[in-house]
């Protein structure tokens, strides 16, 4: 038997938030890491971004426009103050996003999804996709992302506004729309235009678990080891050289295993190796460094920077150096001041016939650059599950949900000073 909706509303959001799903995945988005200065990173999100453009205008958003960097923003007009919803125009650079072609599984059994390009939905693996019997899920073909990390989210908000629009007797605040580029590479809040945006608070919709609300963050910085050693001819290498790739490798080997991503969970934070490039003179580790609680961050900088300066001094000749950057800090101290952000989120979700979850996030979104930059944005749901994998899937009834909460917020905003 097919799932019900959580209400008449987000049944009657379904088709709409599917369509544009399926229109938007089709799009190439990918983020391109080695691309990382420039705005966007990649064209295709420059393609997704005029689509966009074309369908805001179409629905009345008459202001609606991409700029030079790929950020779309639109106004939909109302009364009260002015809030922005929000998603990403990339996806993730770990799978490619080439050639989605999205699959919709109706009806779901409760079985297992084999898809056609190998990759393989196991209920007895993935317990939330077992609590998804009778939803209609959405699929890419096995080979790829699906890419509803985030385009679940756009599709919501669109389909949100599509229908604000054709209702105008709605009670609705007003509503600015943007879409931003090359989130996935962490990007996308640095270039942000928040005065030209011009909003009391946003909410991203980049989130999975259904009715949760998302305000705080991991804090997170970025950590490079390099290891100088002494690099000659194999032939006659005996006691002169000084293998800096040995040296690395037992750098990586001392890092404590306890305080790993695959060891660690929820308000755990973690100490991450990314990348290992070099040769035997010089070798180079890239990590990432994530913790709720600033304090307990800056002791896995002193842990890696003690592990690399210790194991290092045990060969003779060899050299370190260690360097540290910030790469986004945790939301949640820049929400606190601002508590009805957060209480108008749970009122909605509520109205949908919800009870808020609030979550932390085990990563970050463009939401803890720009609510450090002084907009204060928090992380609705949209349903994506598996992100970043070939066996990335969404529920259209989980989408529809998200959806009619963003209808809803604009109008628990309208009753607000």
């Amino acid at each position: 038997m097919p799932a019900p909706f959580t209400s008449e509303l987000a049944a009657s959001l379904a088709e709409d938030v599917l369509d544009r799903l399926q229109r938007y995945v089709r799009i190439d988005t990918e983020a391109d890491p080695a691309n990382a200065d420039h705005r966007p990173s990649s064209p295709g999100q420059f393609d997704l971004g005029r689509l966009l453009v074309t369908e805001l205008q179409a629905l009345g958003l008459s202001d609606a426009a991409m700029n030079e960097q790929a950020y779309v923003f639109a106004t939909l007009p109302g009364d009260g103050p002015t809030v922005g919803f929000m998603a990403h125009l990339d996806t993730s650079p770990d799978v490619s996003g080439e050639g989605i072609e999205p699959i919709l599984h109706r009806d779901y059994d409760g079985g297992t999804i084999t898809l056609p390009k190998g990759a393989v939905l196991d209920p007895a693996t993935m317990p939330i996709l077992a609590e998804h019997v009778g939803h209609d899920i959405v699929t890419g073909s096995g080979d790829t992302l699906l890419g509803a990390d985030d385009k679940a989210g756009m599709a919501a908000i669109m389909a949100a506004v599509a229908h604000l629009a054709a209702h105008p007797e709605l009670p609705r605040t007003n509503l600015r729309i943007a879409f931003t580029p090359d989130e996935e590479i962490g990007r996308g809040g640095f270039d942000f235009d928040v005065e030209g945006f011009g909003v009391r608070c946003a909410y991203t919709l980049d989130g999975d678990d259904v009715g949760e609300i998302q305000a705080e963050t991991f804090a997170a910085k970025a950590a490079t080891i390099v290891v100088h050693g002494v690099d000659i001819h194999p032939g006659s290498a005996t006691g002169k050289m000084v293998n800096a790739l040995r040296v690395a490798g037992r750098i990586l080997a001392a890092l404590p295993a306890e305080q790993a991503p695959e060891t660690t969970a929820d308000r755990e934070g973690f100490i991450h190796p990314v990348g290992v490039t070099g040769s035997a003179g010089r070798a180079e580790i890239s990590l990432i460094l994530r913790d709720f609680d600033d304090d307990l961050l800056d002791r896995h900088v002193e842990t890696v920077r003690e592990v690399a300066v210790r194991v290092t001094a045990l060969t003779a000749g060899a050299r370190v150096e260690v360097g540290f950057s910030d790469q986004y800090p945790n939301m949640r101290r820049f929400l606190e001041p601002h508590p009805e952000i957060v209480a108008s989120a749970d009122e909605a979700i509520r109205q949908e016939g919800l009870e808020p979850i609030h979550g932390a996030i085990r990563g970050g979104t463009d939401g803890s650059i720009l609510s450090s930059r002084g907009l204060p944005t928090p992380n609705l749901f949209a349903g994506m599950r598996e992100i970043h994998s070939a066996r990335e899937w969404v529920s259209v009834q989980d989408m529809a949900a998200a959806a009619a909460v963003v209808v809803r917020l604009a109008g628990v905003w309208a009753g607000r000073d």
